[in-house]
């Protein structure tokens, strides 16, 4: 090109420029001409032809279309090879994704775990039974193994029971005996009276039959006899209920906590329930010292309600089980033998009771016949 027509492509490219800067930059005193000068038209200038434009390679949705992106989380995306082309439906699918996981994470930040709420619910009957223990014991005396003390005379037993023999001298000396020594433990609040004498013979066991028939036939009371000789027991043998101890008759057993107290126990009445012993165990002072045979003796006063538990406990001055078994009771009734029985004897046992227990009376047994409160065995 030579310069003449170099310069004349320069003055054409101003011209076609110059239309182009007043649309961008419009002067001030052209869009508001005054009222006084007349609107000339322009002459028309030659209008340059604009220059194809190039297809974009991607196109962008508008920002109005465009989904918004959650506020406070932004869901990871993978990152996408530099050479790959975009795709305008990429940032939508991307937007509903992370849409979608937003209330997912809400609700599992909210709500319990399923492994909370079973321990929840695992728990919850656990505390309820928790309240409910411990469950009440049933009443012994309901399943406790009924016998019948029928039948028995002279003939059948060598001793003599106040129930077949109510007229007799014996049946009302018990029947004094039972009231004075009621009255006695009822002002001093005690129930647990143990029955023994000083030397071997004197009775005890005959004693402590016949006032517990005595004292069960008190109305609203209840009585418990426990056989605790356990070197020469004697309370099934005076009740002619020999056959019932082979079945129930394991005193050792139950105080060791072998046996249960239903299993043990037996009802001769509504009123009156009997521990019989049938075996003979010749360290029972060594049984009698153990915690656990207070513990069950306590079990059996306050299960079976008793308002009256007799004991009947080898001699006193034979052994030392009624000293080992001296702090289970409240008081001991002393029987004497008319016949055998010293004062030495008596002096003797009560130096061994003092301080350690009451000693409620002495009962004379095998008294002299023309006495009116005598005895027989």
């Amino acid at each position: 090109m030579t310069d003449h027509g170099f310069r004349k492509f320069r003055r054409r490219r101003k011209r076609d420029e110059a239309p182009a800067k007043d649309a961008v930059h419009p002067n001030p005193s052209d869009e508001a001409p005054s009222s006084d000068v007349v609107d000339q038209p322009e002459p028309a200038k030659p209008v340059r032809p604009s220059r194809p434009v190039r297809p974009a390679q991607s196109v962008r949705p508008p920002q109005s279309e465009r989904p918004s992106r959650p506020e406070r989380t932004r869901a990871p995306q993978a990152a996408q090879p530099r050479h790959a082309g975009a795709n305008p439906l990429n940032g939508a699918q991307v937007a509903t994704e992370t849409e979608q996981l937003q209330p997912a994470r809400g609700e599992m930040r909210h709500a319990p775990s399923v492994e909370t709420s079973a321990i929840e619910d695992i728990a919850a009957p656990q505390s309820q039974n928790s309240v409910a223990l411990p469950a009440a014991l049933p009443d012994p005396w309901h399943v406790m193994r009924q016998v019948e003390i029928t039948g028995l005379n002279e003939r059948r037993s060598r001793l003599p029971l106040v129930d077949f023999f109510r007229s007799s001298p014996t049946a009302r000396a018990f029947d004094l005996l039972r009231t004075r020594m009621l009255h006695s433990l009822r002002a001093h609040g005690w129930k647990r009276v143990a029955i023994c004498g000083p030397t071997p013979g004197c009775g005890a066991s005959f004693t402590a039959a016949n006032l517990a028939l005595s004292l069960a036939r008190v109305p609203n009371s209840r009585t418990v006899l426990m056989d605790m000789n356990l070197r020469n027991p004697g309370v099934a043998r005076a009740l002619g209920l020999e056959r019932s101890a082979l079945y129930n008759g394991d005193m050792l057993g139950f105080l060791r906590g072998e046996t249960r107290l239903e299993e043990h126990l037996v009802a001769a009445s509504d009123r009156l329930a009997l521990g019989l012993s049938s075996s003979t165990f010749h360290n029972a002072a060594e049984v009698l010292h153990e915690t656990r045979c207070a513990a069950i003796i306590d079990d059996v006063v306050a299960r079976t309600r008793a308002n009256v538990a007799l004991f009947d406990l080898p001699p006193v001055l034979h052994n030392d089980d009624v000293a080992a078994f001296l702090p289970q009771v409240d008081g001991v009734l002393l029987v004497s033998d008319g016949s055998q029985t010293t004062a030495r004897h008596l002096k003797a046992c009560e130096k061994m009771l003092a301080g350690h227990t009451q000693l409620l009376g002495v009962v004379l047994n095998r008294a002299r016949s023309e006495d009116e409160f005598s005895g027989g065995a």
